[in-house]
């Protein structure tokens, strides 16, 4: 810490005297629409000198509608400022000796009818943006994820990794916080990967990555927030699409969506259904070793799966503008889940006494029910100050029927048959009451506060039946549980917001008590096996951000957070899984959260064409939650413990490129460093402990989005991804990669359009992990679905000239300069 204060101190003081040195005016302005009084994000603003048309200095407006030119000698100039489908406005200026600032104040544009009425414009919008605290990545054109799920598009974004069974890591770390519009919506750790399957890609809008987010947000998640936005698409009038799909695995998807805005009312509905069926397969081969790592015998398992998944998907909202300052909104999410799974697992074994060869097979029945409901209030005392109020319920119901039917053969030709039937009911409820205030005030200064509150309320209960086949399976008092996990956070959040000339600065601190109960019942109601535990404790989550604007379209940001990541109920169930009878594992009720310190200096330049983003991070991490394997006899066992302290470093690159107005690159690379220490843990009723040697990789991944507009309607959009070799508790990840393609031809005056995409064109994406410990060596590999080709229809209608309407965003706030407003500059 020492080095880093030094370090900072160090920036900061060079920063201060570049600032004090450099020279040049500053002109600074705000984008408003007309009509809506909203401000216009991206509206191009450039600089020219009088009398020529030669390009000085551009750059682009932000979420709100505020620019800033640097650096601006002395001089007769002519500002511009242009939006596709609004007529261009230029304003003359004059900047002379002694003037540091010249403020435009609100520039009002006025949509340009004729150019509606008879331009056609034809492109892609930026699959990506940069904002202060996130990097936004629009996919709601990509068209390698059309007809796919939400797993499929999270594995297009950059610095995001999705393995075949669903699993979400940033950064290659998993301890990541998933939310659909801001919000939790019934997602957790125990059932993120099947909800992301299941919900389709064609009902996302854009995904925001926010890699250190301040104290206003949830610290839960270590690497970061990634936030899924859902379409919503409000217009003046009305606009609707219908979509249908397939592909060639058997799978299809339908959508449509309706929404229309008026004066008073916005309103939408969205409906999906998709059905998609994938194929899964791998092996994991396991050597017993002696005391001196000598192998001994060996346990090798073939794996196969079928799966079919059928959700449906309903959004429906409505936002009522009571008056100019008040604005009441209801919300609804939810989804119908349906699906089956079917795996066959085949041994071969030579370990004494143990069998040859046996052949297990299971098969699952799952229902899954979600739903979410919001209301929310919000008062605009000004266009600088807002109080924002919200209540949310979220549900989920989740209910897997498992059989398991397995068939041994052992030396000298005799065999046996066990079967086992096992329901699984899952019930997570949880409140959310949310209260967020902003003001603005002096020369610019802000203030946000609030209040979050969580309560969570999870009960899981599990029977099983045994016996030698269905016809004779019985209730089995020894694998019944009835599992509580209640959960309380009750959050406090302060942050101080101020920007001096090109210094920008933002403090926050948050403050949470947490109150966690669990407790695993057995049949008899006995907490004799695996007593209740309880945990109340309160925690401080500091933030810091400093940025720093350079000449021509630079920026500077060094940010700092603490966050922390909570065991979830599957971590912490000890209730036994029993789907393969030789790998058991099962939770820990005594883990604690884990805890990071994240350090992050960026840097963005902006030109006409191109984008960069270079990051350096840091974060080191106290208890670190990993699952750990050792052997029980023939049979490995997992668990999870905090073992550990890891730290990680490393360096991420993001350009993106507009080349000769056809293509767009977003390019990624990805170089960290991670460092995880040594440890020894005793499992219960374990005899030799697990011992995990100190362990240190350098690792790296990239990846690279490129879309082509092509003549005659058509654009293609390829993406691929490579990720090295990779550090995991008791050992690696190897390296693997991936392509995707994406086809899109428009007809009848771009209403209808055809794509078709390729999913995991060199059947490459797989999991291979080398894992070791105690008595054993081991190899897995495992691959979902492989090459995919799908085709999706679309067809849109409605009224499309109507002038949009921006939807709020919750982290946004109107800073424009108040008044009365007229046609121009005021």
């Amino acid at each position: 810490m020492r080095r880093l204060t030094v370090l900072f101190l160090l920036v900061l003081s060079v920063l201060t005297v570049y600032a004090e040195t450099e020279k040049g005016a500053q002109i600074t302005g705000k984008v408003i629409d007309a009509s809506t009084k909203q401000g216009m994000e991206f509206a191009n603003i450039s600089l020219r000198k009088t009398g020529s048309k030669e390009f000085i200095k551009g750059t682009v407006s932000d979420q709100l509608g505020a620019f800033r030119l640097d650096g601006v000698s002395n001089g007769n100039y002519v500002v511009a400022v242009s939006v596709v489908g609004y007529a261009t406005f230029e304003k003359e200026l004059t900047i002379g000796t002694g003037q540091k600032t010249i403020n435009l104040r609100n520039i009002l544009l006025k949509e340009d009818t004729q150019l509606l009425n008879e331009v056609q414009v034809v492109g892609q919008r930026s699959q990506m943006k940069f904002e202060i605290d996130r990097k936004v990545f629009n996919v709601d054109q990509s068209l390698a994820t059309a007809g796919g799920s939400a797993s499929d598009v999270l594995g297009n974004i950059p610095s995001v990794q999705v393995d075949p069974e669903g699993e979400v890591s940033l950064r290659g770390n998993s301890s990541v916080t998933v939310w659909i519009n801001g919000k939790e919506s019934g997602l957790s750790a125990d059932n993120r990967a099947q909800i992301l399957e299941q919900l389709p890609a064609e009902s996302i809008e854009r995904v925001e990555v926010i890699t250190n987010p301040s104290a206003k947000y949830n610290p839960e998640g270590t690497a970061g927030i990634i936030n899924i936005v859902l379409k919503k698409n409000r217009k003046a009038g009305y606009y609707g699409s219908l979509q249908a799909g397939v592909d060639t695995r058997g799978g299809y998807n339908a959508a449509g969506n309706v929404n229309f805005s008026s004066g008073k009312f916005e309103s939408f509905v969205n409906v999906g259904t998709r059905v998609r069926k994938s194929e899964g397969e791998g092996y994991t081969n396991r050597q017993n070793l002696d005391d001196n790592g000598n192998p001994v015998s060996y346990l090798n398992q073939l794996r196969n799966d079928e799966d079919t998944r059928k959700p449906v998907i309903f959004r429906a909202g409505t936002t009522y503008h009571a008056t100019d300052k008040d604005h009441f909104s209801f919300n609804g999410f939810g989804l119908l889940g349906r699906g089956d799974e079917t795996d066959w697992l085949n041994y071969t074994s030579n370990i004494p006494g143990s069998f040859t060869n046996s052949l297990r097979t299971s098969a699952e029945k799952r229902k899954m029910n979600i739903g979410n409901f919001e209301i929310g209030y919000k008062r605009d005392f000004s266009e600088k100050s807002n109080l924002d109020l919200s209540a949310s319920y979220n549900l989920v119901n989740i209910t897997p029927e498992s059989s398991f039917l397995q068939v041994s053969n052992y030396a000298g030709g005799t065999s046996t048959t066990s079967y086992q039937f096992q329901e699984n009911v899952m019930k997570p409820r949880k409140w959310e009451f949310q209260a967020d205030y902003v003001t603005e005030f002096g020369e610019q200064n802000k203030i946000e506060a609030g209040y979050k509150g969580e309560f969570l309320t999870s009960k899981s209960k599990v029977s099983t039946y045994s016996g030698t086949s269905e016809g004779n399976a019985a209730f089995n008092e020894g694998l019944y549980n009835n599992f509580t996990y209640d959960q309380n956070v009750n959050a406090l959040y302060a942050t101080y917001s101020k920007r001096i000339n090109r210094f920008g600065i933002q403090l926050g601190l948050r403050g949470e008590h947490t109150r966690t109960n669990t407790n695993s019942l057995g049949y008899n109601q006995s907490e004799t096996d695996h007593p209740a535990y309880k945990d109340d404790y309160f925690s401080f989550y500091p933030s810091a951000f400093l940025s720093y604007q350079l000449p021509s379209n630079n920026e500077l940001q060094l940010n700092y957070t603490r966050r922390v990541s909570r065991p979830w109920g599957g971590q912490l169930n000890p209730f036994v899984n029993l789907t393969d009878s030789t790998n058991i594992s099962y939770g820990n009720p005594l883990l604690l959260p884990q805890y990071s310190n994240s350090l992050e200096l960026n840097y963005i330049k902006n030109w006409e064409n191109h984008t960069l983003s270079a990051s350096l991070y840091y974060r080191n991490t106290d208890n670190v939650i990993q699952r750990i394997s050792y052997r029980d006899g023939d049979i490995m066992k997992s668990t999870f413990e905090n073992i550990a302290k890891t730290q990680s470093a490393g360096t991420e690159l993001i350009l993106k490129n507009n080349l000769f107005r056809m293509i767009d690159l977003t390019s990624t690379l990805n170089f960290y460093y991670n460092k995880l220490d040594g440890f020894s843990y005793l499992p219960a009723g374990a005899t030799t402990p697990v011992v995990g040697e100190a362990d240190e990789d350098f690792s790296w991944s990239a990846r690279i989005i490129a879309n082509v507009m092509l003549p005659w309607g058509v654009s293609l959009q390829a993406t691929g991804d490579y990720n090295s070799r990779e550090l995991v508790a008791q050992g690696y990840r190897k390296a693997n990669h991936a392509i995707d393609l994406g086809l899109r031809k428009s007809f009848l005056d771009r209403k209808l359009s055809l794509t078709i995409n390729t999913r995991d064109l060199l059947n490459s994406r797989k999991r291979e992990t080398i894992t070791s410990g105690s008595g054993f060596s081991q190899e897995s590999v495992f691959a979902r679905s492989g090459r995919t080709v799908g085709f999706t229809l679309t067809y849109n209608f409605g009224n499309m000239k109507g002038s949009s309407k921006r939807p709020d965003r919750q982290e946004q706030q109107n800073n424009g300069d108040g008044g009365m407003m007229e046609e121009g500059f005021q």
